[in-house]
This record gives structure tokens, sequence and C-alpha cells, in this order.
């Protein structure tokens, strides 16, 4: 007999509804997230039938523990986004909603439909990366919140040497703030003490920082009020951005040495506007599998590169962009899609055409990008380096 389970997962438990060919509830618990109790979970869902199929609403997170005992237990598992249980369950009796139920739902659209896609665990490096990109994206956005509130702190009381600066790209201006950061202190300091004391601290361009923060200082004479306290927190948050930045330089390091131990990814970096850290990402996004997608059209698909149509009567040709899209893969895609534009003539020579043809900028970026999509599918089918047209392929020595 066949049976479908479905599994609404969670924190600490999660919900398992198991069902026949009818529809039918064989089986309805609550497990603790726990191995024990997942593989006794796993044994009585397989002792109901001889073909078992698993569905789960989660990829990771809560649900990593069953993800990995059900492919160590050679288990089918499917995946079913969160908002299509949640649109789905809307055609179910009843307006409640419980896990039992959602668990049932998941089941239940596991049996009807075969478009689902397996879920896979991906390789080691993969999840590595995975977990060390989603880290790295936290930290960047630590940062930008930290130089923010800055320069807002900043522009309440010395607006002249806050528009001196871009705080995210001048490590000297950071140092400078953290222990500099008033109009008169700057001016008794002198530009002199300034640059000697930049220099010692190990601040490039500690000349143009000192000249630059003396002439805002020179600009303004008026004590505003909360001064003090205000240059308090500026220290504190150039700091705290400092040690960011060497945060994010650890992990970078960390993520380009994780990257060149997979096999994809001398492949993948041969393409222009690929560098370590994008090619890290677009493992982490695809698992450093592409098993899971069918064509090239799926991934670009799945990106939210292919637009849907959207007719309707005697309106045809019109298209949108899909709402439900991997916004990993999509800025993967568009960064390298982006920064192709300086080292590949062959990519510019395509973005000029695109924007003669009326295009904007990020419409003619996106093209570049569906573009793209198909010549890394080929590359990493044929396990071949990028060349430019014209060219011979080369084959990495590691395939």
């Amino acid at each position: 007999m066949q049976v479908w389970a479905g599994v609404d997962a969670g924190k600490t438990g999660h919900h398992c509804v198991a069902i026949d060919t009818d529809g039918t509830r064989l089986l309805s618990r609550k497990v603790r997230n726990d191995e024990e109790d997942l593989t006794s979970l796993i044994a009585e869902v397989n002792a109901l039938g001889t073909d078992v199929v698993w569905a789960t609403d989660l990829n990771r997170g809560g649900a990593s523990l069953m993800i990995a005992l059900l492919h160590a237990h050679g288990q089918r598992l499917m995946y079913i986004p969160g908002r299509t249980v949640h649109h789905a369950s809307r055609l179910y009796r009843g307006d409640g909603k419980t896990d039992a139920k959602d668990a049932a739902v998941i089941a239940d659209q596991a049996r009807m439909r075969h478009d689902l896609q397996p879920l896979r665990t991906g390789d080691e490096v993969s999840a590595d990366l995975r977990i060390l990109t989603a880290r790295r994206a936290d930290i960047a956005e630590d940062r930008t919140r930290a130089i923010n509130r800055l320069r807002a702190t900043l522009l309440e009381y010395f607006p002249a040497l806050e528009a001196a600066f871009d705080y995210s790209r001048s490590k000297a201006a950071l140092t400078l703030l953290t222990r500099h950061s008033t109009p008169d202190g700057i001016r008794r300091c002198g530009q002199s003490r300034l640059q000697a004391w930049l220099k010692k601290q190990g601040a490039r361009s500690s000349a143009a920082v000192a000249e630059a923060a003396v002439a805002a200082a020179r600009r303004q004479h008026t004590v505003v009020p909360g001064q003090g306290a205000g240059a308090l927190a500026v220290a504190g948050l150039a700091k705290e951005v400092l040690r960011i930045q060497d945060e994010l330089a650890g992990l970078d390091a960390l993520i380009a040495e994780r990257a060149a131990e997979h096999p994809h990814t001398e492949v993948i970096t041969s393409m222009p506007g690929f560098g370590p850290l994008l090619a890290a990402e677009f493992l982490a996004a695809t698992g450093g599998d592409l098993g899971m997608f069918e064509n090239a059209d799926r991934l670009a698909a799945v990106a939210g590169l292919a637009p849907v149509p959207r007719d309707s009567g005697k309106i045809t040709g019109n298209h949108r962009r899909p709402q439900r899209y991997d916004r990993r893969l999509l800025r993967v895609f568009y960064l390298a899609a982006l920064s192709s534009l300086k080292s590949s003539p062959e990519s510019r020579a395509y973005f000029d055409r695109k924007r003669v043809e009326g295009k904007t900028h990020v419409q003619a970026i996106l093209c570049l990008a569906r573009r793209r999509v198909n010549v890394l599918w080929a590359m990493l089918r044929d396990r071949s380096a990028y060349a430019p047209p014209g060219q011979a392929l080369v084959i990495p020595a590691a395939a």
C-alpha cells in the first residue's frame, strides 16, 4: 500500500499525518524534535505501507534534523512551501487552523500533485556555505545599521563632518571618529597632530582625512546642545563598525577558502562577474546540485528571471515578474551580471543593445542575467570553464 506522510514542522516538535491512496487518515500524532522520537516515527509510518512518500513545509531550520534522518533512512521527501500550504488549506473543510490540519493538507497535496520537487540536503560544502553566507548577510546588515545610526547622530551636532566622508568606504574616517568627532576638539588638535595620530593608528590617506576634518571644523564654531553625548555615541558606533568590518574580512576569507573546496567553484568563478563570494552564495542557494533543476529555464524561473504570462481574454503577450522566487539566486545573478559589465566585452555589448532597445538600466541587467543563466547552466553541465565566443572551451583539471 502506498502511503503519504505530511509533516507540519516546528521548532520543538512536528505533527505528522499519514494517509493512504483514498485519503483515509492512517496516523496522526505529534512528535518531539528529537532523534529518538523521529526515528520511531519513521519506523511507525513505514510499517503502514511498502511505498512511503514524505512531504514537509520547511526545508531547513527546525526541520533539519528530521530531513537528515529521512535521507539517512533512504526515504523519499518532497518539499511544499508554507505559502502553498496556506492557500491550499482554504480548499479544505473548516476555517480553523491546527498543526494536525496543516499536516493533513501537506499529505493530501503530496498525494494529488505530481509537480513537487524532491527535497535534497545538498553536499557538505554547500551546507557550510549556506550557514556562512547567511551569517555574513546578518553581519553586513548590522554594519549598515551601525553606519546609518552613526551618520544620523553626527548630523545632529556636526553636519559638516557627516558630509565630509563616505563612512561605508573610508576606514580612516571611522578611525578619526573613535577619538575626534567635535568641531572644537578637531580645531584644538590641528591638522598636523591629527595626521600624525591617524598615521600612528595605521590609517591610509591620513593627510587627506586630517585636512578634510579640519576644514569641516573651521566651518562650524557653534556648540549644538547634546554634542558631548553625541560624541560619545559616535565614538562607540565607529568602534563597532570597525569591529564588524574586521569580522567581515575574516568571514570572507573563510567563505572563499571553503568555496574553493567545491568542484563547481572553478567553473563558476571562470565566468566574468563571479567571484568567490557570489560563487559561494550560488552554491548555498542550489545546494551544489543542479539535479533539482530540469534545465536552464527552470533555474531561471526559480531565480525570478523568467517572466510569467498574465493573459486574460483578448489581452495576450502580457508578462510580469513572478511573485514566488528565490531572492538569493536573483541577487547572485543580478550582481554577477552588473559586475561583468566591467570585465566582459560580450556582456557590455549585450547590455548596450538592450538599452538601445529602450529598456531601463535594471531591465537591461535582468535581461543580461537571464542570458547568463543559460551560459552558466551549460558550463556546469559540461564541466567546462567560460570561454568568450570564438575560443575553445577549457575543461578544468579537477573534472
